[in-house]
């Protein structure tokens, strides 16, 4: 029998999937996402690919009604797919699939548990890089430098800022104003959620890493980028960074519910 946290999760999940010359791993993940009883939609944006990862999207959305392809004519970048994406939302919750290997869908339902129990509205997964074959030595020094970035400048405490693995209720989503393009987006989304007031809760996940020869796309200067992305959300001021329409009512309702709310609160000695 399943747990009530656990029926819930069924079809919850909105995945925003950006793509760029991924038809080697596509069809796969896209096969192991669709496997989730808590993807309710795959908004699957195809950033100007040159090979057949369209061809390969557009079949699978012709098969399952989940999948919804939307397309650019030319390449834009992993930002500017998200921001195609976060104004199609549906779902209460979504999430960042990239579409190669690198992460796993099996971790869906631990990334949505502290959602669901009302203790979190942003959950980020946690990558071990001493699990596995990480890509690089750098690469793992890159991201500790950014993740260290990221907790000086906005006084948090994180461990993997870089993370695809990034879940959000999509309402909020929606309300982050994101401006990043291409992998500034992370900075980005990172900076602008803690400008908000909101702690991000994170659970470890499994983490497959790929080299150069595989696709790996991200180089040192996307982790110059980075830091000079949350140096821009941190200094900007609020109507900057959210608009003049900003609904700081709304953040204060949500940051108030979570801090009322524990996982042992109503249970114990009576």
């Amino acid at each position: 029998m399943r747990s009530p946290v656990t029926a819930q999760r069924d079809g919850v999940l909105s995945v925003m999937m950006p793509i760029y010359n991924e038809e080697r791993t596509l069809g796969t993940i896209l096969c192991h996402v669709l496997d989730r009883p808590e993807v309710g939609e795959v908004i699957a944006v195809d950033d100007g690919s040159r090979d057949r990862s369209w061809e390969i999207l557009t079949a699978v959305a012709a098969s399952d009604a989940r999948v919804r392809p939307l397309r650019h004519e030319e390449n834009r970048g992993k930002g500017a797919a998200l921001r195609r994406a976060i104004p199609e939302l549906t779902k209460p919750f979504a999430l960042v699939q990239d579409a190669d290997l690198e992460y796993d869908p099996r971790d869906y339902g631990p990334l949505l548990e502290p959602l669901l129990e009302g203790r979190a509205d942003v959950v980020y997964g946690k990558r071990g890089f001493g699990g596995h074959t990480a890509y690089s030595f750098w690469f793992v020094m890159g991201n500790k430098a950014v993740t260290l970035a990221s907790n000086v400048l906005f006084d948090c405490y994180i461990s993997d800022m870089e993370t695809g693995y990034k879940v959000l209720r999509s309402e909020l989503w929606q309300r982050l104003a994101l401006r990043g393009s291409r992998f500034d987006i992370e900075p980005d989304i990172t900076g602008r959620i803690l400008r908000l007031g909101y702690r991000i809760h994170e659970v470890p996940i499994h983490y497959y890493a790929r080299g150069r020869a595989e696709g790996k796309k991200l180089t040192w200067i996307d982790g110059v980028h980075a830091i000079a992305a949350l140096l821009e959300v941190r200094l900007a001021s609020e109507r900057g960074l959210f608009g003049p329409d900003h609904d700081r009512e709304y953040h204060r309702r949500r940051n108030e519910a979570l801090s009322r709310s524990h996982p042992l609160a109503g249970s114990g000695e009576r």
